[in-house]
């Protein structure tokens, strides 16, 4: 099975597409080409994967995830490094600094709360299984 999209909430959507044009530009990804006036952010990652971010469909502000971590495959460590920096530039929080992670047998990665909180994290060598 293929994920076709991800979706995240979003409480400004100026302020994420800034954070997710940076961070994804540091795995060579494209801008967000979506119009300032639409009411979502969205990003073709590799592979075709949609990742987008708007507001709740409830009206209600948007939350994060307990628990929840989405992880990223960077290129090298060097890209794992400037993802990280690009998210704390650009309004993110700093979970856990690059590094070899004992938790992922040693694999080069770093962890990051964007502006609204959602968890992420990127690995270059992580073998999952």
């Amino acid at each position: 099975m293929l994920l076709k999209s991800l979706r995240l909430g979003s409480n400004d959507l100026a302020r994420t597409r800034a954070f997710y044009d940076a961070t994804f530009g540091a795995f060579g990804v494209e801008p967000s080409a979506t119009p300032a006036e639409y009411p979502i952010v969205m990003y073709t990652l590799p592979g075709g994967t949609r990742f987008v971010c708007g507001p709740a469909r409830d009206g209600q502000p948007a939350t994060h995830a307990n628990g929840g971590t989405i992880i990223f495959e960077a290129p090298s460590d060097d890209a794992v490094r400037a993802w990280h920096a690009a998210g704390l530039a650009n309004g993110g929080t700093s979970e856990g600094d690059p590094e070899p992670k004992p938790q992922a047998r040693g694999a080069f990665g770093a962890y990051l709360r964007d502006p609204d909180g959602n968890k992420l994290g990127a690995y270059h060598g992580l073998a999952m299984g």
